[in-house]
């Protein structure tokens, strides 16, 4: 199976549970979307590869993120993004681009974070308030991320997303300094 057939089969299989949980019919969805009830049900059946506009005005009409629309693992409580599994949103002949790297859903503070850390240092974190979730994405040198005492790799180019109620920690194991970009989303005080 193709990255293209994996990227359908995703789509397909989390469009129809995203439209289930959120009780919308095939009709009610494409009044929300304004996406056409054809072309959903195209999607459901894994027929069709729609554009990044279809795709997007059906994350918004669900409430999801374009990232939980296309997720290949959703149920992963930590989940390694290769470089090679980003997602290339938007490109043009010139070079421009944009890539969707890692993604989670969240509905209140958001944080991001820049971080170098030296050969042979690292940070503990004691568990977040739950429903906290991370991202990091590893510019430089090789990560490693140790969730709930579970070492995890994320190397150059790679990014990974997971729920930081449980302890973890940021290490450089390596001989080259590690820079990353991290974001934290908590949710709200309820």
């Amino acid at each position: 199976m193709t990255d293209l057939d994996q990227l359908t089969q995703s789509l397909a299989r989390n469009l129809k549970r995203w439209r289930g949980e959120r009780g919308f019919t095939l009709d009610a969805l494409a009044a929300r979307s304004g996406v056409s009830r054809g072309m959903i049900i195209q999607i459901e059946q894994a027929r069709t590869n729609p554009s990044v506009g279809t795709t997007v005005k059906l994350a918004d009409a669900l409430a999801i993120s374009i990232t939980t629309l296309l997720d290949h693992d959703q149920d992963a409580r930590v989940r390694v993004v290769p470089a090679a599994r980003a997602v290339r949103m938007w490109s043009t002949e010139a070079g421009s681009h944009s890539t969707l790297l890692v993604g989670a859903e969240a509905d209140g503070p958001l944080e991001m974070w820049e971080w170098r850390i030296e050969p042979g240092e690292g940070s503990e974190s004691d568990p977040h308030p739950p429903g906290t979730t991370e991202l990091v994405h590893v510019a430089a040198g090789e990560l490693t991320l140790v969730v709930d005492g579970t070492a995890h790799t994320v190397p150059t180019g790679a990014s990974a997303f997971f729920e930081a109620g449980a302890p973890h920690a940021y290490r450089n194991d390596g001989g080259e300094p590690v820079e990353m970009t991290m974001a934290v989303s908590v949710p709200p005080v309820r």
